[in-house]
């Protein structure tokens, strides 16, 4: 009266023997791919590392990079790079010129940047031209502060008429200076 039912096992094993056609043309079997290591930085500055300069470095002449350059010890000269952090330690006597300027320690020269943070432990004497600039409290600011759409590009003009100035001055040495020379002369101090 009671019939047993049919082991499942032997069902798989019916199915294994006879698997159909056009499931298996369907999906043919292939190996997951392997992750993928890279052994050089994605190409842009964020995946770039930053120069560091340590704190026993003392460099006397320009510096010039196309990342970010961290600095901890001292730069007497220009500093041109797209992304500058000065830190707590830091000196720079000369002219920085970056997308990003982050100043925590002291800076004796021209600030120009899009992006200019001055942090509570800076000291910079000298002008800033910017495009945004923040200032935290207890930091120490001696100097003007410019706004300009492109603080960048006014750089490269700055210096040409700094060197107008210098030859409109020189050619007044007979004592007899106009007004706009003199105005020129005040400019460019």
């Amino acid at each position: 009266m009671f019939t047993r039912k049919p082991d499942s096992s032997a069902l798989k094993t019916e199915a294994e023997v006879k698997p159909e056609p056009d499931v298996k043309a369907e999906k043919p079997a292939a190996p997951p791919p392997a992750p993928v290591k890279l052994s050089t930085p994605l190409k842009g500055s964020s995946q770039m590392v930053p120069s560091v300069i340590g704190e026993d470095l003392r460099v006397e002449g320009n510096v010039i990079s196309k990342g970010e350059v961290q600095l901890e010890g001292e730069i007497k000269g220009d500093c041109h790079c797209a992304s500058l952090v000065i830190g707590d330690k830091a000196l720079v006597e000369g002219g920085v010129v970056a997308d990003d300027v982050i100043v925590r320690g002291r800076v004796v020269g021209s600030i120009r940047g899009h992006r200019v943070t001055l942090q509570s432990s800076s000291h910079v004497e000298g002008d800033i031209n910017h495009q945004s600039l923040a200032i935290e409290q207890g930091a120490f600011f001696e100097g003007k502060s410019r706004r300009s759409e492109d603080p960048l590009s006014d750089a490269k003009s700055g210096m040409k008429s700094k060197t107008g100035f210098v030859t409109n001055a020189s050619s007044s040495s007979t004592g007899n200076t106009s007004s706009s020379d003199d105005k020129s002369t005040r400019a460019a101090e």
